[in-house]
């Protein structure tokens, strides 16, 4: 049987954070970080940053740069959860049924699997209600919206929409590959069903960086300002992405699954980052290390970058960053 293919040499990946707990170290993750100068020069590579990793949701904005560019006119918060990992809250996918009513859909064409919220709190609530799993309730809804309003407008097929060879698909990649300047290497399929391609991740901190670049009006820049206006629609009321982009001025944020992620700043700094493992409790605290490496001083970093370990019921250690 053929093995899969290494998106990296991860013996080439240092530790990043370690796992302490009543002072001893009980874990480590490994993984690989870039910073950009607001030149673009890389200012910071640690570990494997040129090979091709799955971005996941951290590919969102060029995603729904790729339906403005095939037409479809979104402003706002529909702009915003086009590009959105959202937490299932209420006002989500009351939006994102007012949006798939606005364009003569409805969720029975939505592709996206059945889930619940993605918010613990919400999830909560939602089942004590009696609501079952659902599309709109997935946390790419948003996005999965958006592709079938543009496919919809252009009199594309709805029932092939997450299909590589799409006509939508071929433009996203076209994006993807502008963006990151450097071309997709392998194209998979996400957790939501939509195609998933893969770029370094200098060439994903790149793409970010071309975003907050970008002239007004054009669309990867109408993506950004949306993002950055309305965060609580990219993500959620308890989250760090809306977090960042509220309280860092200027600042575009956007977290994948398997503990990828990507940040820019208004004046070209960017960075780009993965666990090589996808443990998520890591992402935070290496994050916020990284965030301060850009120079970046603000309490939001603080609270992005804590995660106690309990024991008993109280805090006897953390993961922390170190490097």
């Amino acid at each position: 049987m053929p093995q899969p293919a290494m998106a990296t040499d991860t013996a080439a990946n240092p530790v990043l954070a370690e796992v302490v707990r009543s002072g001893f170290v009980e874990g480590r993750h490994r993984g690989s970080l870039v910073l950009l100068a607001a030149d673009g020069s890389v200012e910071l590579a640690l570990g494997d940053v040129t090979s091709p990793v799955f971005p996941r949701s951290s590919n969102k904005p060029m995603q729904a740069a790729g339906v403005l560019r095939a037409g479809l006119d979104l402003a706002g918060e529909r702009l915003a959860l086009a590009a959105a990992s959202h937490s299932g809250e209420a006002f989500h996918r009351d939006l994102v049924r007012t949006m798939l009513d606005e364009h003569g859909l409805s969720p029975a064409h939505l592709r996206c699997p059945p889930s619940l919220p993605l918010d613990q709190e919400e999830q909560e609530a939602y089942l004590a209600a009696g609501a079952p799993r659902d599309r709109v309730a997935m946390n790419c809804s948003g996005k999965h919206t958006a592709m079938l309003a543009a496919a919809a407008l252009r009199d594309w097929p709805l029932d092939s929409y997450l299909d590589p060879d799409h006509p939508l698909q071929r433009l996203i990649r076209t994006v993807v590959e502008e963006a990151a300047g450097e071309p997709v290497t392998a194209v998979g399929t996400d957790g939501c069903g939509a195609p998933l391609m893969a770029i370094g991740l200098t060439g994903l901190a790149r793409s970010f960086r071309s975003f907050v670049l970008a002239a007004p009006g054009t669309p990867e820049r109408r993506v950004a300002d949306a993002m950055r206006a309305h965060p609580e629609y990219v993500a959620g009321t308890r989250r760090h992405d809306t977090w960042l982009m509220r309280e860092i001025p200027g600042a575009l944020s956007k977290v994948g699954a398997e503990a990828v992620q990507a940040v820019a700043l208004p004046d070209g700094r960017a960075l780009a980052l993965k666990i090589e493992d996808g443990g998520t409790r890591a992402l935070g605290p290496v994050l916020a290390r990284a965030l301060r490496l850009t120079g970046l001083t603000a309490p939001v970093i603080d609270r992005v970058g804590r995660m106690p370990l309990l024991g008993g019921g109280r805090e006897v250690g953390e993961v922390r960053a170190v490097f």
